[in-house]
């Protein structure tokens, strides 16, 4: 297997810190191509970082869809990406979550103190920060273990850095970067730069800003969105007293409790039926389009927003829908508050409104997760314990029975004793579930 050091500006052929260079391959064609990097577990080992780590901060300069957790060690991108263009952005993540700041050393050890990255370098004993501006940043921030619990990657990792150190301590004196001074890489100034291209605004981001300064001109010209509802409490109460009772009971979030007046929650989730309606379909909304919308009503901070969206944004295809509104969704989801709220829509929307996709359940709460919507500890509580706040207790418990293969799974997948068994059976269940519904 060829291997390059881990610090390519190093050209010393005896750097002691070797890696295994990328290899890849595109599989598929059209819309479905897609690269796999097949030995990037050996790779991330070498760095003492996990794999899901390396593979994001891939998805996040290529601007491209990853899996974080694949249970067959298959690491995809989607897309077609050489294994040279990849070999060029391992080294950006080398430089801003590997290597020591001071004696530029790959020999560092990831801790998470107060919110902040803090990279421990165990050949110079520096501690120095990682930019927080970064978007793997937050990533890592968001996906920190429990304490006490590590994923195996990272166990993983941590046995090689152990043994390299080790290895270390016993060889020759070296200096710790490997080579001279004169071959460490740009200076703070210049990683400060790529900081923050690197942790730029996503276009969801940046369409949504765009859209902003659009509304902020409309309002300057005293012009409406097309798009705009008559909030007025006259017109409120008109398409409030409209509705059909049942759809009464799967918009109304909340009511003015001072008043008794139906909220702007009403609002945003009729105008989302009425858009849909208009334009053939919920999978024709605009991600950027609902949260305007959300914005212009002061609603898209709120944790109960999420449950107006998952009672108004899905059908029958929830499945296929999430990814496409993961983009939306992470943006509104920004405490453990709204991952419930999120959860309690679903609840009633799987429940109560489309009971015939109860089966599904598994199936659905797997892509909120695998797309970083919902967390793996608000959901192994949620599974834990029905609740008749949503709906009644005998649909929370028949819909969390659905999902009990899925929590079952997200509590053993990454314990010490992974059963591998376990896992095919998980995924053979939520595959025929989706399949024979």
């Amino acid at each position: 297997m060829a291997t390059v050091n881990i610090r390519r500006d190093v050209t010393d052929p005896f750097y002691r810190y070797k890696m295994e260079r990328i290899q890849s391959k595109i599989e598929g064609k059209g819309n479905g191509i897609k690269t796999v990097i097949v030995n990037l577990s050996s790779v991330a080992q070498s760095l003492a970082r996990p794999p899901a780590y390396v593979i994001k901060y891939f998805g996040f300069e290529l601007g491209a869809q990853t899996n974080i957790n694949p249970s067959d060690d298959r690491w995809i991108i989607n897309g077609a990406h050489d294994a040279a263009k990849l070999q060029d952005y391992l080294d950006g993540f080398i430089q801003k979550f590997v290597l020591c700041k001071k004696c530029k050393n790959p020999e560092t050890d990831v801790n998470i103190k107060d919110d902040q990255i803090k990279l421990d370098c165990k050949a110079c004993g520096k501690i120095s920060d990682v930019d927080a501006r970064l978007k793997l940043s937050s990533f890592i921030l968001k996906d920190q273990p429990k304490k006490g619990k590590k994923d195996k990657s990272t166990k993983k990792a941590e046995r090689r850095a152990r043994k390299q150190a080790e290895a270390n301590a016993n060889g020759d004196d070296e200096s710790p970067n490997g080579g001279s001074p004169g071959d460490s890489p740009g200076d703070s100034a210049d990683d400060a730069d790529v900081g923050i291209e690197a942790g730029s605004d996503d276009e969801l981001t940046r369409k949504i800003q765009q859209g902003a300064l659009g509304l902020e001109d409309d309002d300057n010209n005293n012009k409406e969105p097309e798009w705009s509802v008559d909030v007025s409490e006259e017109a409120v109460r008109a398409r409030a007293n409209g509705l059909p009772d049942d759809l009464k009971r799967a918009v109304v979030v909340e009511a003015d409790e001072e008043e008794g007046e139906l909220s702007n929650y009403d609002v945003f989730g009729k105008w989302i039926e009425d858009t849909a309606a208009e334009k053939g379909g919920v999978d024709d909304l605009d991600n950027v389009e609902i949260y305007l919308k959300a914005k212009e009503l002061g609603l898209e901070l709120k944790h109960r927003t999420l449950t107006v969206l998952a009672l108004t944004l899905f059908d029958e295809n929830i499945v296929k829908q999430i990814e496409p509104r993961a983009g939306l969704l992470k943006k509104m989801v920004t405490s453990e508050k709204h991952e419930k709220a999120l959860l309690g829509g679903l609840e009633r929307f799987v429940g109560k409104e489309k009971p015939e996709l109860i089966p599904q359940v598994s199936a659905i709460l797997l892509q909120f997760y695998e797309n970083d919507i919902l967390s793996e500890e608000v959901l192994t509580a949620w599974g834990g314990k029905a609740s008749k706040k949503y709906v009644d207790l005998k649909t929370s418990k028949s819909v969390r029975k659905s999902a009990e293969k899925f929590i079952e799974w997200l509590q053993t997948a990454e314990s010490d004793d992974d059963d591998e068994v376990l896992t095919v059976c998980f995924w053979f269940t939520v595959v025929l579930a989706v399949i024979t519904v």
